[in-house]
């Protein structure tokens, strides 16, 4: 009976002893690691336990350009994370009685049109948040992204009638950012102030985010604020943060994990923040609606967690994990990456901000530090998730190799030179646009009239597709463009489409269909 209890508390301390949370020891070594491993020149990370923050540190530097070491206070632009502080902005506007997550978006705004005018109708406040719409994937990012674009906020409401719906309303799941600058418009004409007024003097100032703009151009300290960084044939280059004020109810939010910590501390109290939880910034039947699966989003494949569900709430992702319900989200630019992770039930709030924009990065230092308060043992995150982008890589690398080889034949055959000046003009997309193709030395030349980064060669590849290579080579974006010809043979419009699986899915050029306006 001895020698059984004994090998039954050794086995306990055995077991325990492995599925402790991580010291901050060990949090240093996992991000050294996941930094050298992924390439990623800053990372910061908070780790907030029963209402306190038990690690916070940063990890390398903020610029490869200055060489100036990343803290807890360094900016970081947080990108979609800034979803939810819209979301909890018309939660405190319920809160008021201002509105219901059931009012009608058009008793807002008068002038809110989408593709079918029943959508239309019937479309609620609760509808901007959920990413149910029937529009595709990331449809009309291109008005936003890449941040050239000359659109306003006006015009991008307007052109929504044009994005045709690619499944029925409230059935599917499809991720989108526009309806979030629709969300940010009612904040602001409910409230009589901006949507970054209402963001900064009614969340940030309250929760003491004194660090943290609602937008870049609100910045006033940079002096400890990252840059950018994009891997271009494999070395990095700096590129400018995004700066367009169009993006901030969708992703323009700047902060550090520091302040960051009081956001998360506040959504693990249900809305209740300062000394002993003593205020309240949104009512709890208010924060409960915002973890509420609101959209489902398909299960697919085994999960170390053993996950059953996931859908989308107002502004958050949720999911269970180890049977606990896990609350979280995550937010990429340009050259950044950003995750928010929580457990209400063990009060655990991660957070990790990268200046990098492999997103395995922040999901390697956020899983490790999770598995170790669930007491999950044997998974190597930041190798499972280094295999598996090299995996997509290589994947990737051999599509669009195969491609480019076949343009360089193309470019290199003699004697059978075509004359392509046919295909110049002028084409125009209800939403988008001009496009602007020309001759220029004999080769042709796209460039967008509303979003001037978008520019770049036209490079033959068969038939009537050519392959548009873009002159900003840190977008890593480059699109077939195929033509339809008219009875007498001439151009008449062309449709596009990203060559690499990679392309982030805002470079939307598949929704485009441009019809020639002239010669």
């Amino acid at each position: 009976m001895k020698k059984t209890l004994s090998l039954l508390l050794l086995l306990f301390i055995f077991i325990t002893a492995w599925s402790q949370p991580l010291t901050p020891d060990q949090i240093d070594k996992l991000a050294e690691q996941t930094m050298k491993t992924f390439n990623v020149p800053g990372i910061a990370v908070a780790v907030v336990r029963d209402d306190m923050v038990v690690h916070m540190k940063g990890y390398g530097v903020t610029s490869i350009n200055t060489g100036r070491k990343t803290d807890e206070n360094t900016l970081f632009a947080i990108a979609s994370n800034s979803k939810a502080f819209t979301a909890a902005a018309l939660g405190i506007l319920v809160d008021e009685g201002k509105i219901t997550w059931e009012t009608k978006v058009i008793d807002i705004i008068p002038e809110f049109r989408l593709y079918n005018a029943y959508v239309t109708e019937d479309f609620n406040i609760k509808d901007l948040l959920t990413h149910r719409s029937g529009m595709g994937l990331g449809a009309g990012d291109l008005m936003l992204w890449p941040d050239s674009s000359t659109f306003t906020r006006e015009e991008i409401i307007h052109n929504l009638r044009y994005l045709k719906q690619t499944s029925s309303f409230r059935t599917k799941y499809d991720y989108d950012n526009l309806l979030y600058l629709v969300a940010g418009e009612v904040v602001a004409r409910v409230s009589g102030q901006s949507w970054e007024q209402f963001i900064g003097e009614r969340i940030m100032q309250p929760l003491g985010m004194d660090r943290s703009s609602p937008s870049p151009g609100m910045t006033r300290d940079r002096s400890n604020m990252i840059d950018a960084h994009v891997p271009v044939n494999g070395v990095f280059q700096v590129v400018p943060i995004y700066e367009s004020d169009l993006l901030n109810p969708a992703g323009g939010i700047i902060s550090s994990v520091a302040d960051m910590t009081k956001w998360v501390m506040m959504h693990l109290n249900h809305g209740k923040y300062g000394e002993n939880n003593g205020s309240q910034l949104l009512q709890e039947r208010t924060h409960r609606e915002m973890w509420t699966p609101q959209t489902i989003i398909p299960v697919r494949g085994s999960s170390p967690y053993k996950s059953h569900f996931a859908a989308y709430g107002l502004g958050w992702g949720l999911t269970d994990v180890g049977g606990y319900l896990q609350a979280s989200h995550t937010g990429g630019l340009a050259g950044i990456v950003t995750q928010v992770t929580m457990i209400p039930e063990l009060k655990l709030g991660i957070i990790v901000f990268t200046n990098q924009q492999e997103g395995s990065a922040f999901s390697a230092i956020s899983n490790t530090i999770k598995d170790g308060y669930l007491g999950i043992t044997g998974n190597d995150w930041v190798k499972t998730l280094k295999e598996n982008v090299e995996r997509n890589s290589a994947s990737a690398r051999k599509i669009t190799d195969d491609i480019w080889a076949k343009v360089e034949a193309n470019r290199s055959k003699t004697g059978a030179a075509e004359d392509h000046s046919v295909y110049a003009g002028t084409y125009s997309d209800k939403w988008f646009g001009d496009i602007v193709i020309s001759e220029e030395g004999g080769n042709l030349r796209f460039r967008s009239v509303r979003s001037p980064r978008l520019r770049g060669e036209m490079l033959f590849y068969t038939g009537n597709t050519f392959i548009v290579r873009w002159d900003d080579r840190s977008m890593d974006a480059d699109a077939f463009a195929v033509f339809t010809l008219d009875k007498d043979g001439k151009p008449s419009s062309f449709s596009m489409e990203a060559i690499s699986p990679l392309t982030d899915f805002s470079y939307d050029f598949h929704d485009l269909f441009l019809i020639r306006k002239s010669n």
